[in-house]
């Protein structure tokens, strides 16, 4: 049972109560029309990324699944157009921790020759014990970072030829987390990111975190610099219980025991996804950090410009 109640800003709840849960995608996106809008959601083959993709569908969004899994992905779509027969969903292979594969998605997906309004990294490991991915690349830095800067730097064109032709302003959507607070003091650790020795998953969880706001604030300083009608934000979608901690099953049995007090369902989780990437209020936002579909203070860290050009630098000199 929830013990705390109140509205933040954008007029949805950010605590609840038993009368008034957290806001769910469907309820921040009432009303909204999204006919003739193009996404791309990653990771939509489960948890709150599927909860995305379900809601967007709904709103009337084209949807294009980035999926690891195809055969997920495809039992996904099946369950959306089930539900929602003129729903608009494509699937398609994308494993963020292969840039070989990131490229072959992104090309792929350019020959569709579809516009592309919204872009929404959400895609995600947790917690997971020391691998390289296929790059020679920390797996949580490579998945939930490097992919997807790769990813939205190959798609920024498309979506800057979206936004001028349709006039429309494009969104993208870099899914964080409060675990962001989890990096080392000192930062992005880049000289560290591939070193076994004395690795803490947790804390490399928390620097590919941190990463994602500081790409999403570089990245909207870039576009505002020049003139590009597309914004770029961060969140944080709330604890919830999904696949996720499947690496700490200590952690997976409390969450999944205590879940349904202290944390939020999947269509909670989704709001803040979905709410920034539709609702009107939030046209013309850009770098900011959202959490239960309001705006919100990240740490100090996530809002340190310097690191989130150093970020960036050494971004551009992995995927080049």
């Amino acid at each position: 049972m929830w013990l705390f109640s109140r509205e933040g800003a954008s007029g949805f709840s950010a605590y609840s109560t038993a009368e008034q849960a957290y806001s769910t995608a469907e309820q921040v996106t009432q009303g909204i029309d999204g006919t003739g809008l193009t996404a791309i959601v990653t990771g939509a083959s489960s948890g709150i990324g599927t909860e995305t993709a379900r809601v967007l569908a709904l709103r009337g969004v084209h949807v294009v699944m980035g999926v690891r899994n195809l055969g997920a992905g495809r039992d996904v779509k099946e369950a959306i157009v089930k539900e929602i027969p003129s729903a608009k969903v494509d699937v398609m292979e994308l494993d963020l921790s292969s840039m070989a594969s990131v490229r072959k998605f992104t090309s792929e997906f350019n020959d569709m020759d579809l516009p592309l309004n919204i872009l929404i990294n959400n895609a995600g490991v947790m917690a997971c014990p020391f691998m390289l991915s296929h790059d020679g690349i920390e797996l949580q830095f490579a998945t939930n970072h490097l992919g997807h800067f790769l990813l939205t730097d190959i798609l920024l064109e498309t979506m800057k030829n979206t936004a001028l032709k349709s006039n429309i302003e494009g969104r993208i959507v870099n899914v964080s987390s409060e675990g962001h607070k989890l990096a080392y003091r000192e930062g992005i650790r880049f000289d560290k990111i591939n070193d076994e020795y004395g690795y803490n998953s947790i804390f490399a969880y928390g620097q590919s975190k941190l990463a994602n706001i500081l790409h999403a604030n570089e990245l909207a300083k870039c576009l505002k610099e020049e003139g590009v009608e597309i914004t770029a934000n961060s969140l944080h979608p709330g604890a919830i219980v999904t696949n996720l901690l499947r690496h700490h099953s200590f952690l997976n049995g409390i969450a999944t025991m205590l879940g349904k007090y202290v944390l939020k369902s999947i269509p909670q989780g989704a709001a803040t996804t979905c709410y920034v990437a539709l609702r009107p209020q939030v046209k013309g936002v850009s770098g900011k950090y959202f959490r239960d579909s309001n705006a919100a203070t990240p740490n100090s860290q996530a809002t340190d410009s310097e690191l989130a050009k150093k970020l960036w630098d050494f971004s551009v000199s992995l995927i080049h």
